[in-house]
């Protein structure tokens, strides 16, 4: 249960502080300022800088997936097994209402509006947005899987920074076209909370990151040293 109260913590963390500064600064759902080089900047290290702090906080723990995608790509490649994967999804759910449903009492009580969902920008079809959702969590989860590995050695002192960083990366690319999911978990609680076009549009959000997730174990199936482990 520690863990998946961690993942439900970690989660928590990374919608609050991330979708957050996504609303202080106004790269919401509709971007209207995502030309904007420092709302696009603030936001993408929000999110970021949320995933290295709880790397080092809870990936002791529960290995800090804070991500559905994540999760799903880790189970994928055999080092979690069926249970622990079900359970950590519904957890990092759980954690994802309650960042969005404190960030929405912060913002009733303010002049700032939205809980930072995801949507499609301007000019982006829904074509558009579901294969950057695809190839971006692919990539994304692929540094996940390959930072994390065994074979890596020494260097998985440092997956937790580097993992930051590609998210810090995805989302420079992404948010125009967007908003940046790359999780589950993430979009789907702003997203009821905030309601319109960003509930219809959801379902974007959460079967191109869960497809792109399949697609990096796949990859990692494949270029990794050691293959496949089997679940414990």
């Amino acid at each position: 249960m520690k863990k998946y109260l961690a993942e439900m913590f970690g989660t928590m963390v990374l919608v609050l502080m991330g979708c957050g500064v996504a609303v202080s600064l106004n790269c919401s759902s509709d971007c209207s300022n995502v030309v904007n080089a420092a709302t696009v900047i603030g936001t993408a290290m929000a999110f970021g800088l949320s995933v290295v702090a709880m790397a080092y906080t809870i990936g002791g723990i529960s290995g800090c997936h804070i991500n559905p995608a994540i999760t799903l790509g880790v189970f994928l490649s055999g080092r979690i097994n069926a249970k622990d994967t079900i359970m950590y999804i519904v957890f990092q759910c759980i954690g994802a209402f309650i960042g969005s449903a404190i960030l929405y009492l912060l913002t009733s009580n303010s002049t700032l509006t939205g809980t930072g969902a995801n949507d499609l920008q301007s000019g982006v079809t829904m074509m558009g947005g579901l294969i950057a959702e695809i190839v971006f969590t692919c990539v994304f989860v692929l540094v996940v899987l390959g930072a994390t590995s065994k074979t890596n050695g020494a260097t998985n002192n440092f997956a937790g920074l580097a993992i930051g960083l590609a998210l810090v990366l995805v989302h420079l690319v992404c948010i125009r076209y967007t908003g940046t999911s790359v999780n589950p978990a993430r979009s789907l609680a702003p997203a009821i909370f905030q309601g319109g076009s960003a509930l219809s549009n959801l379902w974007i959000f959460i079967a191109g990151p869960f497809v792109g997730a399949m697609l990096a174990a796949g990859i990692w199936g494949v270029i990794a040293d050691n293959g496949k482990k089997s679940a414990k």
